[in-house]
């Protein structure tokens, strides 16, 4: 039951490391190691001379370090990069050191990576005459390599297979290298680039896969003097639409199949041998994107809306095995003993496809139920902050605007200057209600915090200070004591609902406490808690209360209480009147 979480955290650490170093990087190393335990068992062997195919490492060392230094300094890493293939080329022919082929004949894969890499880097932050000359010179060092580290003599075909390869090279990494130059003149292009970019990461364990057999099948493809080179183009094709297959996976898979069955139907005519191997009758490579495209597949639409194209690749590759596993000669595979075995091979491979389909498939349906979970939560969180504020502030003063205008419309025939000082005060309480009003609106728009209001943006750190202006500035026709022991670095979040606190409850001795004369607010600090009281000495109403009830209060002042882990307790007093009381921690939970 821990793999699967074990593997996920492995996945995810070696991603991170991946973009902290850079796949350039990633892939350079990768190459070098294939290289250091290749070449290390070569020089421990009994063929030749011991411990001389150690003698290329020195080159090899001097090609990677270039290929880091040109992230920095491109043109001057390309320069040095050529003098390293030329002078080393001279110690090879002196020293008579065997040399291995990869992409490229007589260089190893890090050679070959690294080159490749300088060569993208010169193109992309070069200016155009400095890109010209230095890639001008590391083409004619490579080709120097190339024809001059055989001791033996160069043959004609072999060097043409090292400059149809070489130039496929040069050529796609320049197709990839020149568009990113003119990123700020034309930004589409540079877009374009950076989702393939995003394509290339999220693919990168199948590229890597794919990079290996590729490069098998190039030093196939040398060994085999070229007759390979048809299936090293499907292959190379093959791979390139598993790698792109992400954005359109039902049509990959067609274009995959179309693939596969050409290069099934050429092989007979290509008379090749063992030099070439093609496990099942089917080149490594096109196994690897045939096993990557099947999960991206499942992955993608489910194994139900997948099965008629994987049933079509498998018959192709059932085809190809049956046509194509007997060697030299291109003889159709008949003994049941053969045929049985490779097909429990083959449904092996294709339930591992599969099963990680389905399983990464699962897990995006948990990622996105995650995330819908945490956007619906975060909605509702924003929505009960905004009817609290709306309740707290907007209720608040409109509650104030109703008793004045009930006090002067009672006491304006007998005193009319009392009227006229009630409507004054509802003025005020009416511009304030609109700044309030103003906020809310300016918070839901995104421009100010979600919650954000008068007391909230206008709230200071003495909340001694704070609740003095609030109670102040209070028109809920009760005259209001105070009672504040408080110290000066309350903490904001508790200081901010300590205010809606006190403001709601006086809004509610304005609304609810018939007969009232006074009340009272208390707020101290005991012990690690802000004690907070408001009490009134008004009787229960017996009718409907000044502006209508919600019945929001109170919920709305729990759940604020509850957000600090606080506790609240509200009811009648037992001398009379109502009594709202408040605990809540100064010091959040850990």
């Amino acid at each position: 039951m821990t793999a699967g979480p074990s593997q996920n955290k492995f996945s995810a650490r070696a991603s991170a490391l991946a973009r902290r170093i850079g796949m350039p990087a990633v892939i350079l190393l990768a190459a070098f190691a294939f290289d250091l335990a290749f070449i290390t068992d070569a020089a421990f062997d009994d063929a030749g001379p011991r411990f001389i195919d150690l003698l290329l490492f020195p080159a090899i060392f001097g090609m990677v370090f270039c290929a880091l230094w040109a992230q920095k300094r491109a043109a001057v890493a390309a320069v040095a990069a050529s003098v390293v293939l030329v002078g080393y080329t001279l110690v090879v022919r002196y020293f008579h050191i065997p040399t291995y082929s990869s992409v490229l004949a007589n260089l190893s894969i890090t050679e070959v990576v690294a080159g490749v890499e300088i060569l993208f880097y010169a193109a992309r932050r070069t200016r155009p005459g400095v890109a010209f000359a230095v890639i001008s010179g590391l083409v004619l060092a490579t080709l120097t390599a190339v024809s001059g580290r055989y001791t033996e003599g160069l043959s004609g075909g072999t060097m043409a297979q090292a400059m149809l390869f070489g130039g496929i090279l040069l050529g796609g990494t320049l197709v990839f290298a020149i568009p990113g130059r003119d990123r700020m003149t034309n930004p589409k292009r540079y877009e374009k680039l950076q989702k393939l970019n995003k394509l290339v990461m999220g693919q990168w364990p199948l590229i890597g896969m794919l990079s290996i057999a590729l490069l098998l099948e190039f030093t196939f493809t040398y060994a085999s003097r070229a007759h390979g080179l048809p299936i090293l183009v499907c292959s190379i094709i093959a791979a390139v639409i598993a790698v792109a297959a992400p954005r359109r996976p039902a049509d990959a898979m067609v274009a995959l199949t179309a693939v596969m069955l050409l290069s099934a139907m050429v092989t007979p005519f290509l008379r090749l041998r063992y030099d070439y191997p093609t496990p099942g009758g089917v080149p490594g490579t096109q196994i690897v994107a045939g096993m990557g495209l099947v999960i991206t597949l499942v992955r993608a639409v489910g194994l139900a809306k997948a099965t008629s194209r994987i049933g079509a690749l498998s018959a192709v590759v059932a085809g190809a095995c049956i046509l194509n596993t007997g060697r030299p000669t291109p003889t159709l595979m008949t003994d049941p003993d053969n045929i049985a075995s490779f097909a429990v091979a083959g449904v092996l491979l294709l339930g591992i496809s599969v099963a990680v389909g389905l399983a990464l498939r699962s897990r995006d349906s948990e990622r996105t139920q995650v995330i819908q979970s945490a956007i619906s939560d975060a909605q509702t969180s924003e929505r009960m902050a905004l009817a609290r504020e709306l309740h707290d502030v907007v209720a608040h003063h409109v509650t104030g605007i109703v008793v004045q205008a009930q006090a002067a419309k009672m006491m304006g025939e007998k005193n009319p200057q009392v009227a006229v000082e009630a409507m004054g005060r509802i003025e005020d309480a009416g511009v304030e209600a609109l700044a309030a009003m103003r906020r809310l609106v300016r918070s839901m728009r995104g421009d100010a915090p979600a919650g954000s209001s008068e007391f909230s943006e206008q709230a200071t750190t003495d909340l001694a200070a704070d609740l003095r202006t609030l109670i102040e500035r209070s028109n809920h026709g009760v005259k209001t004591s105070m009672k504040l022991e408080l110290p000066p670095n309350v903490p904001h979040e508790v200081g901010r609902s300590a205010l809606r606190l006190v403001q709601e409850s006086l809004t509610n001795v304005g609304k609810h406490a018939s007969g009232a004369k006074e009340a009272l607010v208390i707020a101290e600090v005991t012990g690690a808690e802000l004690h907070l009281q408001v009490t009134d000495d008004g009787r229960e109403p017996h009718g409907r209360p000044a502006g209508g009830s919600g019945g929001y209060g109170l919920i709305g002042m729990r759940e604020r209480v509850a957000l600090l882990h606080g506790r609240l307790s509200a009811g009648r007093a037992p001398g009379g009147g109502w009594r709202v009381e408040a605990w809540l921690p100064l010091e959040g939970e850990e």
